[in-house]
């Protein structure tokens, strides 16, 4: 099993727009669930391991957003409505007990923003982290670095371009990563 992270960002750094949607829903080339290599990311992923926040809003939606996926929900209490397949804990070591528990081989899909992200990396389960940066500037919103920094210990494992001008690039969280330089390369 492995735990990965896929979220959009502009090419200035914001993981959400300025109003607080996701960075991709902002890409005039979006498709939900099909557009910027989704299909390809979930194929493998037997569950999906998120945040309340990140929750809440399928509630309401016309269509259930994993529809055959598990779901492993973060969050302090369980929403009314939550469906009884969709499992739910306050405490991220405890979920990710459960979450390891049910797991049949297949990959999980850590979906949320940069605080859920920090959590799981925080404890040793994430994987890899995918990015899809986006052609777009924001000028705001919310960024993904003041969770994850130089001292995460992301290494660079591949790079794809994406149709409509997004690059994805992927991350191996399991290594470890020295102090950035003091001077640039070109000064050493």
């Amino acid at each position: 099993m492995q735990i990965r992270a896929r979220m959009s960002m502009s090419a200035d750094g914001y993981v959400t727009t300025p109003n607080g949607w996701p960075a991709l829903t902002a890409d005039p080339a979006f498709v939900s669930g099909e557009s910027h290599g989704i299909r390809e990311f979930l194929d493998g992923c037997e569950a999906a391991l998120m945040g309340r926040t990140t929750f809440e809003p399928a509630l309401t939606n016309n269509r259930w957003p994993w529809p055959d996926l598990d779901v492993f929900v973060l969050g302090s209490h369980r929403p009314d409505g939550t469906p009884d397949h969709v499992t739910t804990d306050s405490d991220p070591a405890r979920l990710l007990e459960k979450l390891r528990a049910a797991n049949r081989g297949g990959d999980v899909h850590l979906i949320g923003g940069p605080r859920t992200i920090g959590t799981f990396h925080s404890l040793g389960a994430l994987d890899t982290l995918e990015l899809v940066v986006l052609p777009l500037l924001f000028g705001g919103g919310m960024q993904l670095t003041p969770m994850l920094g130089p001292d995460t210990g992301l290494t660079f494992q591949r790079e794809r371009a994406l149709p409509g001008g997004s690059v994805e690039i992927v991350y191996s969280c399991r290594g470890s990563r020295t102090e950035l330089p003091s001077k640039p390369a070109s000064q050493r």
